[in-house]
């Protein structure tokens, strides 16, 4: 008989823990840990509404502590999230909408053969990540994720896509003087002459 594989799942939310324990519980390929022997386990699956700093705080401290492979369920994932997992040792991310039973299963299966699990809509960005990592070693002094905010990164494409301040602060609800306070910042704080440079500036870079 093939040995159950051990698995941990964190969530601050007992709701979200409750329902992903209830679907692998049944399940003859694998054995979910009471939290007492969460240290013994093979793979981890951490279940947030996002990626945030608390998600972060307890992917940080698993990639520390031990040598488990570990999974992100998560609700909402953006570009911050991305970087987020790739630097916390993330090796699976699976939207909680498409997080069935066979699906929950077949992550920890695969996570538990060394290999990653990404949705087909991730894969393209998580290769840009990649790409702008290898320029950053190449070119330390370059811009990295981190040099913008989502924020000033949605109003920059929007600049580049040659809405004005009254256009942007519509789609982005925020209010005008916010949008020229935010644009302002990046310029200033890169050292750029006006939006057009800041614009040309972040594509030239890959950071939008």
């Amino acid at each position: 008989m093939t040995t159950r594989i051990p698995v941990a799942v964190y969530a601050e939310d007992p709701v979200l823990r409750t329902g992903v324990v209830y679907q692998l519980r049944p399940r003859p390929e694998v054995e979910v840990l009471p939290a007492g022997e969460q240290r013994h386990a093979a793979v981890a699956l951490v279940v947030v509404d996002e990626v945030d700093d608390a998600a972060a705080r307890v992917l940080r401290s698993l990639r520390r502590s031990s040598a488990t492979r570990t999974g992100v369920v998560v609700g909402r994932f953006d570009q911050d999230a991305l970087q987020l997992t790739v630097d916390c040792g993330v090796s699976a991310v699976v939207r909680r909408a498409e997080a069935d039973q066979d699906r929950l299963v077949a992550t920890v299966l695969t996570l538990a053969k060394g290999e990653a699990v990404l949705p087909g809509d991730l894969v393209g960005r998580l290769l840009d990540h990649v790409g702008r990592l290898q320029r950053t070693v190449l070119d330390p002094n370059a811009p990295t994720l981190s040099t913008l905010t989502s924020r000033e990164a949605d109003m920059l494409r929007l600049v580049a896509e040659g809405f004005d301040t009254t256009e942007i602060a519509v789609k982005t609800s925020f209010s005008e003087r916010t949008v020229k306070n935010v644009l302002h910042e990046v310029t200033t704080r890169l050292n750029l002459r006006n939006r057009a440079h800041a614009v040309g500036y972040v594509m030239r870079h890959g950071l939008i």
